[in-house]
């Protein structure tokens, strides 16, 4: 019944993009996406608000391919939070199906284009057949050399934090690190991102204003973009907004 919500990935002419998109000049390496207001989107039409998640996957789809095509090299999208868990048991089941349903449709396409797929977050509370999906598709696309596409999934920027130091606290404790050694670069070492460069941009849906503690440490000199539009309406046409936008700011990192 549901169908109809749900833009299927098929190949398709590439949509038009704005003038001002430079695919030569700056293009992020790495895009965060905070996907925000599916629930909104669905109360708007008088639907259950599982229905706003399944819209937004068409937006996952459109998002990832635009990117692919202009040579983003990795991107992460907000897919669970840990505070998550606190929202209706209903709405948590069908959420926790999502990269299932998601993966089974979609990962053939994603494999052929050369998308690599990594889950970062805590795998300890995820339910067995969520855990399973991730864990195949990270085993099938492991030696793909394209988009890394990462679902944060369960993952908290807090969290991340104090397990990293919790882990370093320890080893400090046993003689194995001495406190002298916690530098930047150390403690990136430490988090879910360890093998990736921090965003270059973050996108935030919904016309939110804040981080939601989504990647605290790694987004201390990320470029910040914001939208009022929901998420499942979110196209590759606000995706090159974004990035235009992100073309013509000036990133100097404290210096002048």
């Amino acid at each position: 019944m549901l169908e109809h919500l749900v833009r299927k990935w098929g190949r398709k002419e590439k949509q038009s993009e704005p003038a001002e998109l430079d695919r030569s000049g700056k293009i992020p390496e790495h895009v965060a996406i905070i996907m925000d207001g599916n629930g909104r989107w669905a109360n708007k039409r008088s639907l259950p608000r599982v229905a706003g998640h399944r819209a937004g996957m068409k937006a996952v789809k459109e998002v990832v391919k635009a990117a692919d095509e202009i040579g983003v090299r990795y991107m992460t999208m907000y897919a669970f939070s840990t505070e998550n868990w606190k929202r209706p048991r209903d709405e948590v089941d069908f959420l926790m199906k999502l990269p299932q349903e998601f993966l089974s449709t979609e990962l053939d396409e994603l494999i052929e284009r050369g998308v690599r797929i990594r889950m970062l977050g805590s795998k300890n509370e995820l339910p067995s057949h969520t855990l399973k999906a991730l864990l195949e598709a990270e085993e099938k696309t492991k030696n793909n050399s394209g988009l890394q596409l990462n679902f944060a999934l369960n993952y908290g920027g807090r969290d991340e934090l104090a397990k990293a130091f919790s882990v370093m606290a320890a080893q400090v404790k046993a003689g194995e690190l001495q406190p002298e050694q916690l530098t930047e670069e150390l403690i990136s070492s430490y988090l879910y991102t360890s093998e990736i460069p921090d965003p270059d941009l973050l996108i935030r849906t919904s016309g939110e204003i804040r981080l939601s503690n989504f990647m605290l440490w790694q987004l201390a000199y990320t470029e910040l973009w914001f939208t009022d539009v929901l998420w499942p309406d979110f196209t590759r046409e606000h995706f090159y907004q974004a990035i235009v936008e992100y073309q013509g700011r000036a990133r100097r990192y404290g210096a002048v």
